[in-house]
């Protein structure tokens, strides 16, 4: 008998692949509740538990669950270096089942993988910044993208290079290990933890606890959906602690019957701005140290009762929306081992207010004559040429530390103030700069349908030409956030940005075009303007939105209460109706050609 091609290779595979996943429905289907399984245990027991309650109460599993249940994903390993071996790229569940090593097959929109990394807190060192530039170089396409969760995205890697580019990963310290498919995702802190003079406490600690834990917890990889953890330590940057599944948040505790005075966490559950709902105060107190094994036990809670047969009710929200806020905590309490600490008559000082477009510009440090230099990327992508000039500046004025942030951008911190001047010239000189005009500062950009399958609209370049446009028309001079997001999963977060814009498919004439429903009025709370972005416009090509953002910015320069009153202000005050009275009358800036 002949040798296999590799093409009769990679199907014989996947032919196996679906015998086992079958093999493994069909003994999950044939259980009753009258004739019970032997008990799951070992690592994996928590899911597998979980799974046999769903089948046993009569529901169908879905085909991930299937999936994870015929082999763990963790346990793929061979099958995902036979495939590089191959120079293959997986195919049908196995797309998903490879993201848990951080691998991202993003066809049709790029015929490669995409690698998305884990940077507990954001934070890199130069060496790690240049390591990550000369991998992404290697076996990208040589640019890396910084995402909403203060962490790095490698695109355009080939399906033989796979492997070597995780081997690079690991060499430097770091990993991609979950950061896809039904995991904890990249666990952010404040980006200025550890010199923000307004802090209450440095969140590194934290993070890379969080980190450690999930990482050496395998239960942890036994999720029904996705998961996001955020600690806001009270810094000058948003962390956007109140869009994640657990928000920590820190508060000074000043005194009160029944509890020591100190820095706690409050804890926020069920963040989720894509479904429309922020995380909500539990009224639980946490001392610092008990954070992690509380998110542990959230976690638990979570994997016991999340819905395995409908992957768009699955994420946390859901499960607490069933059962009652109360009721879900004390499932966590169940797990945790002990009751949970409440606010009680606990007297709590006002939280710190952060920045809304603090992570850009020269700022002053706790730590006197010293500054963090928050440094601007066009829509967070950055080549590697400019990474390891990066790295190199950040250890030639700095301490040799590259702080990511939530807003697409980084920080270098630590610069004496007589370096202030020469890093700056040396920052522009690889096109970069620490300072942008009010729209290009607050402007967050998904990957965009030049990357991901999901996208309907260009959302990088679409950002790109809308701040291009806007910057010439309208002197906007307080602080605006607009975020792109391409498609409902709302990865940029539009419902959260003062002017929120999902990306759709617009029909005109016998065409379907790119274009955007439009938000507007949205916020977070470390901004003190947690609100939910309204619809404002729906199904508008992006040939027509720089003109009608332009006539809505403009409106509110003309109409404010005062030179102080923000956009967020404005649009609070305003029905849409009257909003779109007063752009529809406000005429547009001629601008010389």
């Amino acid at each position: 008998m002949s040798e296999f091609d590799a093409e009769q290779k990679q199907w014989l595979q996947g032919f196996v692949s679906g015998i086992e996943a079958r093999k493994a429905a069909d003994k999950l289907a044939t259980r009753t509740a009258g004739a019970p399984a032997a008990q799951p245990i070992g690592p994996d027991a928590l899911q597998y538990a979980a799974q046999d309650r769903t089948v046993a109460a009569g529901g169908k599993l879905v085909a991930e669950e299937v999936a994870k249940r015929a082999k763990h994903p963790l346990d793929r390993w061979d099958e995902v270096v036979a495939r590089a071996e191959a120079g293959q790229f997986p195919k049908g569940v196995d797309v998903f089942l490879t993201k848990y090593q951080g691998l991202f097959y993003v066809a049709p929109a790029q015929d490669s993988f995409m690698c998305r990394l884990r940077i507990p807190n954001g934070i890199l060192n130069a060496w790690q910044f240049r390591g990550l530039a000369d991998a992404a170089e290697s076996f990208g396409g040589g640019y890396a993208d910084v995402t909403t969760r203060a962490n790095l995205q490698i695109r355009e890697i080939g399906a033989g290079s796979a492997i070597d580019l995780l081997a690079a990963i690991q060499a430097l310290g770091l990993t991609s290990r979950g950061s896809g498919a039904d995991n904890i995702r990249n666990v952010t802190g404040g980006a200025t933890a550890g010199v923000d003079p307004q802090e209450l406490y440095d969140t590194r600690p934290l993070c890379r606890d969080m980190q450690l834990y999930i990482l050496n917890h395998r239960e942890m990889y036994g999720l029904p959906r996705k998961f996001n953890i955020a600690f806001d330590g009270g810094g000058k940057v948003p962390t956007l602690e109140d869009t994640n599944d657990i928000g920590f948040v820190a508060a000074n505790v000043t005194g009160g019957e029944g509890i020591d005075p100190g820095i706690y966490f409050h804890l926020q559950l069920g963040g989720i701005t894509g479904h429309l709902d922020f995380a909500f105060a539990t009224g639980v107190l946490l001392k610092p140290e008990e954070c992690v094994k509380v998110a542990g036990a959230v976690m638990r809670a979570f994997i016991a009762h999340g819905d395995r047969t409908n992957r768009l009710k699955a994420r946390m929200k859901y499960v607490i929306d069933r059962l009652g806020r109360d009721a879900f905590l004390a499932e966590v309490e169940k797990e945790y081992g002990q009751p949970l600490r409440r606010v009680g008559k606990a007297e709590i000082a006002p939280r710190p207010l952060a920045d809304k477009h603090g992570h850009v510009g020269v700022h002053a440090q706790k730590q006197a004559g010293l500054n963090y230099l928050g440094v601007v990327l066009p829509v967070g992508r950055i080549t590697s040429e400019q990474m390891r000039g990066i790295a190199e500046i950040a250890q030639r004025f700095g301490s040799g530390t590259i702080r990511l942030t939530v807003w697409q951008n980084f920080l270098l911190s630590d610069v004496a103030d007589r370096d202030v001047g020469v890093c700056i010239s040396a920052i522009q000189a690889l096109g970069l700069g620490v300072e942008a005009s009010a729209i290009r500062r607050g402007l967050v950009a998904c990957t965009g349908n030049a990357g991901c399958k999901f996208a309907a609209s260009n959302t990088k370049g679409h950002a790109l030409k809308l701040a291009d446009y806007l910057e010439t028309r309208v002197p906007v001079d307080l602080p605006v956030n607009i975020h792109l997001t391409g498609c409902h999963h709302s990865c940029a977060q539009h419902y959260v940005g003062d002017i929120g814009l999902l990306a759709a498919k617009v029909d005109r004439g016998e065409q379907s075009v790119e274009g955007y429903h439009v938000y507007i009025g949205g916020g977070a709370a470390s901004t003190n303007e947690q609100a939910m972005a309204r619809e404002y416009q729906r199904d508008v090509v992006f040939d027509e939105l720089p003109p009608l953002i332009e006539k809505l910015l403009s409106a509110w320069l003309a109409h404010r209460s005062s030179e102080t009153e923000t956009f967020f202000a404005f649009c609070g005050r305003q029905e849409i109706a009257a909003l779109r009275d007063l752009a529809g009358r406000t005429p547009l800036r001629a601008v010389a050609a």
